[in-house]
C-alpha cells in the first residue's frame, strides 16, 4: 500500500499514459468537427501537410518538455515546470491558467455531447451532460488503472472509426480516381494571411491535451522513459490520424469540392461520406463511438485537473485538504470531488441561462485551447531557462535549440490566434478572452507574491512536490559595542596639559 496521501507510484505504463493523453484530445471529434471547419474557412487542400507540420513542431517542443519531466516528475506538470524555470509567482499564475483551461475544455465537451445527442434522443442537452457528469464523477474516485483500462477500449475504437471511414473514402474516390493533391505544398501559396493564420491555429488547437502526459509522472512505471514514450507516441499517432483523415475527405469529395461540401455539411460531412460508402450500422456505430470518445475526453481531462488540484493542495498553495488521496485507491478524491462540483455548477448555470450548447462548445473549446497554447509557450520558455541554468548532461539541441525554436514558433501561433480571435470564436468580441486569461495569470502572480511575504515556507515549497522544506534560522552576528571616548582622548597631550594647568 502506498504511503498515505500520495499518488500510487508504478501503476501506469507508457501506453496507458499515451491513451489518457490521446483521449483528452478527442481525435474523432477533431476529425468530425475541426477538419470540416478548417476546410470551410480556408479550403486549402494542403491541410494534411499542416497537421504533419504542427506534429513536427510539437515533437520539437516535447524535447524540452520531456527533459523537464525527467528532472521533476510532478502531478502539476506545467505549474511545476514554469515555477522552477520562470519563478514561483509565474508558476502559480500558470497553475491558475491550467485549471481554467482544462475546466473550460471539459465543460465544452459536456456541451458538445449534449448537442450531439439532443436531436436524435429528443432530450435536453443538459440532461445528457449531467449523465456524463455522473459517470466522470465516479471514475474520478476509482483507481487510475480502472480509468486507463476503460480508455484502452475507447481510444482504439475512435482510431478504428477514423481509419475505417478514411479507408472507405480512399477506396471509393470521387470520380473513381485517387487524387494526391492534398499533399502538394503549392496549395498553400497565395492563401491570404488571415486565412492561413486561422488554419494554423485550428490545427494547433486540435492537438490540445497531448501535454497532459507529464501529469501522470508520479504514477508511471519508470517515469523517465514512460513519459517520453507516451508524449512522443501521442503526438505521432494524432498527427498521422488527422493527416490521413483530412486527406481521405478530399479524395471522397474531390479536391475541387471539399471546401463547398465542408461548408454545406459541417460536422455531418464525415458521416455523410461514410453513409454513401458503408452500411447504415457502420454510420450508427461511428456516432456512438463519437459520444463515447467525448466521454473518454471528459474523464481524461477530469483526471488532469484533479492532479493539478492535488499538487496545489499538497504544497499548501490551495487548502491542504485537496492534497489528500484515498487510502485504498490512492486517487485524489478531495480534488476530484471539487472538480466535479465546479463542472456541475457550470452545467447548471448553462442550463438555467438557456445557453446554446453548440455555441458554448465552440467558445469554451477554442478558449480552453488557446489557454493551453499559452501554457505551452510558458513551459517551453521555462525549459529554455532552467535547463541552461542547471545543465545535467543535456545536449545543446535539448536545452537550447529545441526550446528556443518551439518558444518562437508557438509564440507566433499565439499571435495569429489572438489577431484572428473573432473568426475563431464565431463572435465579434476580441477582448473578453485575452482579459480573462491575462487576469487569471495576474491573480496567480499576485497571490504568489502575497505568499512570499505571508507564508515563506509555503512559498519555498512551490514546485517541489511536497518535499520537506528546511528553514534554517540565520545566525545573529555579534558586533562589539564601541567604547565611548572622552573629548580629546585621541590627543593625550591635550589631556595632560589640562591636568597640569589645572
Amino acid at each position: 500500500m502506498p504511503p498515505p496521501h500520495t499518488l500510487a507510484a508504478g501503476r501506469l505504463g507508457g501506453m496507458s499514459i499515451a491513451f489518457l493523453a490521446i483521449a483528452a484530445v478527442t481525435p474523432l471529434s477533431v476529425v468530425a468537427m475541426v477538419v470540416p471547419l478548417a476546410y470551410a474557412d480556408g479550403g486549402p487542400l494542403a491541410l494534411p501537410l499542416l497537421f504533419l507540420g504542427l506534429g513536427l513542431l510539437l515533437l520539437v517542443f516535447a524535447t524540452g518538455y520531456v527533459a523537464m519531466s525527467r528532472r521533476m516528475p510532478h502531478a502539476g506538470a506545467l505549474y511545476c515546470f514554469i515555477a522552477r524555470g520562470l519563478g514561483r509567482p509565474l508558476g502559480i499564475g500558470a497553475a491558475w491558467l491550467a485549471l481554467l483551461a482544462y475546466t473550460a475544455l471539459q465543460a465544452g465537451l459536456y456541451a458538445l455531447a449534449g448537442a450531439a445527442v439532443e436531436p436524435p434522443a429528443a432530450v435536453p442537452w443538459w440532461a445528457v451532460a449531467l449523465g456524463c457528469w455522473a459517470v466522470v464523477a465516479l471514475c474520478g474516485l476509482l483507481r487510475v488503472t480502472v480509468t486507463a483500462r476503460l480508455l484502452l477500449v475507447l481510444v482504439p475504437a475512435e482510431a478504428a472509426v477514423i481509419l475505417g471511414y478514411s479507408l472507405a473514402d480512399v477506396t471509393q474516390p470521387a470520380g473513381g480516381r485517387l487524387t494526391w493533391a492534398a499533399w502538394d505544398p503549392a496549395n498553400l501559396s497565395g492563401l491570404p494571411r488571415p486565412a492561413l493564420g486561422i488554419l494554423l491555429v485550428l490545427v494547433a488547437l486540435a492537438f490540445a491535451g497531448f501535454e497532459t502526459t507529464a501529469a501522470y509522472a508520479e504514477e508511471a512505471r519508470g517515469p523517465r522513459r514512460a513519459i517520453a514514450r507516451a508524449t512522443y507516441l501521442s503526438i505521432v499517432v494524432l498527427a498521422v490520424l488527422f493527416a490521413a483523415a483530412s486527406w481521405a475527405m478530399t479524395v471522397a469529395t474531390g479536391p475541387d469540392r471539399i471546401g463547398a461540401e465542408a461548408g454545406a455539411r459541417g460536422p455531418e460531412l464525415m458521416f455523410d461520406l461514410a453513409a454513401a460508402r458503408l452500411a447504415p450500422w457502420a454510420v450508427t456505430l461511428g456516432r456512438v463511438v463519437l459520444v463515447a470518445g467525448l466521454l473518454a475526453a471528459m474523464i481524461a481531462l477530469h483526471q488532469t485537473v484533479s492532479r493539478y488540484l492535488f499538487a496545489l493542495g499538497r504544497e499548501r498553495v490551495l487548502p491542504p485538504g485537496l492534497g489528500r488521496t484515498g487510502l485504498r485507491t490512492s486517487a485524489p478524491g478531495a480534488a476530484s470531488l471539487t472538480q466535479t462540483v465546479v463542472v456541475g455548477l457550470v452545467i447548471g448555470g448553462g442550463a438555467l441561462a438557456g445557453a446554446d450548447p453548440a455555441t458554448a462548445a465552440r467558445v469554451l473549446g477554442v478558449g480552453g485551447g488557446l489557454c493551453v497554447l499559452l501554457l505551452l509557450i510558458g513551459a517551453s520558455l521555462a525549459a529554455l531557462m532552467y535547463l541552461n541554468r542547471h545543465p545535467n548532461g543535456e545536449g545543446v539541441a535539448t536545452r537550447l535549440l529545441a526550446p528556443g525554436l518551439s518558444t518562437v514558433a508557438l509564440g507566433a501561433l499565439a499571435y495569429l490566434a489572438f489577431a484572428d480571435l473573432p473568426a475563431l470564436l464565431g463572435v465579434p468580441d476580441r477582448v473578453v478572452l485575452p482579459a480573462v486569461a491575462g487576469g487569471t495569470v495576474l491573480l496567480g502572480v499576485v497571490y504568489g507574491l502575497v505568499l512570499r511575504g505571508a507564508a515563506p515556507v509555503t512559498y519555498a515549497s512551490i514546485g517541489l512536490g511536497g518535499a520537506a522544506v528546511v528553514v534554517t534560522p540565520s545566525v545573529a552576528v555579534v558586533r562589539p559595542v564601541p567604547r565611548q571616548r572622552q573629548p580629546g582622548a585621541h590627543r593625550p597631550e591635550r589631556v595632560n596639559r589640562e591636568e597640569l594647568t589645572g
